[in-house]
């Protein structure tokens, strides 16, 4: 089946959860857990008779079927819950949801492979109110995941979203729990309710909210993330709510109101770490134009060139001296891009978010001069025999300095 035609097909009266598969999802990483995480908000909307459970580790069955490869399972849905139960001398105590019992390496969602891939759950469900079958799509090349998130929005690495996929402009606009860095509507700076504000503009906010100066720089980059991402929710709620309350005269203004909310996250998204890269380096005591160069027009335009762009172009300049930076929120499919940046360079580094690689992607990724550079809270979801050969954002930028 063609993915519009299961994304028609799978539209009204189902739940989606999307997400990307990191490394604890899939086997990348050699974890034993074998099956997707579920928030728990999520696992008991879609099973609540679980919820009322009076026994550890409450299951169900479900039939499922991966309609993109395909395969058929009778998955477990489980709550791991020993953590509120007395059982013998647990290895540890849990708290988690999660489906299970694929199969192993031979199903699309643990195949090492797949780490990274943005996947559809399509929920139907029974008289019980609980799910009584799943029907997923596991995005097999970048044309598909562009096809899902223009329904969904950008689905970043550690993120997720449910998606009623006839829910309308109010089911774009669902946010997460209050946290310190979403603003009340008087909180904003009031001329961005006139004029969405630019991607550099959100970035400088978040700063002054989460200055940070003294943590690592990695802790420093994850934790300015998280609150963009909270404070970019305030405003888009403080914007388009109040619309969307309004309502709309025609389905044309509706579909027009829908895809303007949809853009405007995809470019947030994808511009986002790179100028959160920037303010860390030029605060990291960088300065631009002497120690680095931000999108230079040379090198097939990467997004960093160190320690300048002048540099790079100088044919007298050691070809050891120059580094160069890609900046990619995920990089499944997108790494072989890399490749064509700076070609002339030993070593390529790329700036991701992404939770883990299959070891056969890895030694690929590597075998073309490119290493992988990773917020140190990252790194764990990648296998130990990996983890080694990876930088921190800190190590990196230890490299640039002892150049």
């Amino acid at each position: 089946m063609d993915l519009s035609d299961w994304l028609e097909e799978h539209s009204e009266g189902w739940l989606w959860y999307v997400k990307r598969l990191s490394g604890n999802d899939t086997l990348a990483n050699g974890s034993h857990q074998a099956g997707p995480y579920v928030p728990k908000g999520v696992f008991f909307r879609l099973f609540p008779s679980l919820k009322e459970h009076t026994h550890a580790n409450a299951k169900a069955e479900i039939d499922l079927t991966i309609d993109s490869h395909p395969d058929f399972r009778r998955v477990t849905a489980t709550w791991y819950n020993n953590k509120y139960w007395k059982v013998p001398k647990p290895n540890r105590p849990r708290d988690e949801t999660r489906l299970t019992n694929f199969g192993g390496a031979s199903s699309a969602l643990l195949d090492p492979e797949s780490t990274g891939a943005l996947v559809v759950f399509a929920f139907a469900f029974g008289s019980n109110g609980d799910a009584k079958a799943c029907n997923v799509w596991v995005c097999r090349n970048e044309i598909e995941e562009d096809m899902v998130e223009r329904e969904t929005g950008p689905i970043e690495p550690g993120r997720w979203t449910t998606w009623p996929p006839d829910g309308g402009l109010l089911a774009l606009l669902q946010t997460a729990v209050r946290a310190d860095c979403r603003l009340a509507k008087h909180e904003l700076p009031q001329q961005w309710l006139k004029k969405f504000p630019s991607g550099a503009e959100i970035v400088q906010k978040v700063i002054e909210l989460r200055p940070d100066s003294v943590l690592m720089v990695d802790k420093r980059l994850l934790r300015r993330r998280d609150c963009e991402f909270e404070l970019f929710q305030s405003l888009e709620e403080a914007v388009e709510l109040p619309r969307a309350q309004a309502g709309f005269a025609t389905i044309a203004e509706f579909l027009a109101a829908a895809q303007t909310v949809l853009q405007r996250r995809k470019a947030r998204s994808g511009k986002s770490l790179e100028l959160h890269m920037r303010e860390i380096l030029i605060e990291e005591a960088f300065q631009e134009g002497k120690d680095f160069t931000y999108q230079p027009k040379s090198g097939n335009n990467p997004d960093f060139i160190f320690p300048n762009e002048a540099a790079y172009l100088d044919a007298t300049c050691p070809r050891e001296r120059v580094h160069m930076l890609a900046v990619k929120t995920t990089f499944k499919d997108r790494w072989r891009q890399v490749t064509e940046e700076c070609s002339d360079l030993p070593t390529r580094h790329l700036l991701t978010l992404q939770e883990g690689v299959s070891e056969a992607q890895f030694k690929l990724i590597t075998d073309a001069g490119i290493r992988l550079v990773v917020p140190e809270k990252r790194i764990e979801r990648y296998a130990k025999d990996i983890r080694p050969h990876i930088l921190t954002v800190e190590a990196f930028m230890a490299e640039l300095r002892a150049v």
